[in-house]
């Protein structure tokens, strides 16, 4: 049985469509990577597996079991985790606070679980949110979602802005995680070579569909297929 399954969803904002009867799965400890141009949809996917996006049509399923209607809230508790592409760092918070802030009570991720991964934010725990780097603040920004003890995890655009350093230390981290933790990871990335590396499938968006699926590494080793759908 799938973690997470889309069945035909068909979402968007207002009355606009921007999802069109997607399907799709996710598997316990599996990474997906969703790829694509910007403005075809890879977002707003996120957003309605949170609940930020209307549900027109389909359904959502956790386990098995519907989670459709379900308010952000009660989402988060069954184990989505959700690191938006703003990041979303509370600026008058010091990074301790962010990160208490989050603290699910028996969770796997405490303050010292987090700053072992992230020893960084241990050196930095009293700065205020907005006295960090971009690359901090993206580490705190994981981090903070890694207190809510997520099953799946899911990462929009998060290298975007970033140093390549930064970039590979955040790479290495995610890796690290996934195999340490058994989470599942859904990414959104404009990196599609980058991503591939790390993911085991990866679906392309065109249009608010699905127009490519594979295995990444099929799909890295004919990347001239992958790279006409996002030059378009």
């Amino acid at each position: 049985m799938s973690l997470l399954e889309i069945e035909r969803l068909t979402a968007g904002y207002g009355e606009a469509v921007v999802l069109e009867e997607m399907s799709l799965s996710v598997s316990e400890g599996e990474c997906l990577a969703v790829l694509g141009r910007n403005g075809v949809g890879k977002s707003t996917l996120m957003l309605a597996i949170m609940a930020h996006a209307a549900r027109f049509a389909g359904r959502l399923r956790w386990d098995g079991h519907d989670f459709s209607t379900l308010s952000t809230n009660q989402r988060v508790g069954l184990g989505l985790g959700w690191v938006p592409q703003e990041r979303e760092i509370f600026p008058s918070l010091t990074v301790e606070e962010n990160l208490l802030v989050a603290h699910r009570r028996g969770g796997r991720f405490d303050l010292n679980g987090i700053y072992e991964v992230f020893p960084r934010l241990k050196q930095r725990r009293r700065n205020m949110g907005d006295k960090l780097s971009g690359g901090e603040q993206q580490m705190l920004a994981i981090g903070r979602t890694l207190m809510t003890s997520p099953r799946l995890l899911l990462l929009d655009e998060p290298f975007e802005g970033l140093a390549p350093v930064i970039v590979e230390e955040l790479e290495e981290t995610l890796m690290r995680l996934r195999r340490d933790s058994g989470f599942a990871i859904i990414i959104v990335e404009q990196r599609a070579e980058d991503v591939l590396r790390l993911s085991d499938r990866a679906i392309v968006l065109d249009r608010g569909k699905i127009v490519l699926e594979g295995k990444s590494a099929e799909l890295l080793a004919d990347f001239e297929q992958v790279h006409r759908w996002l030059s378009v």
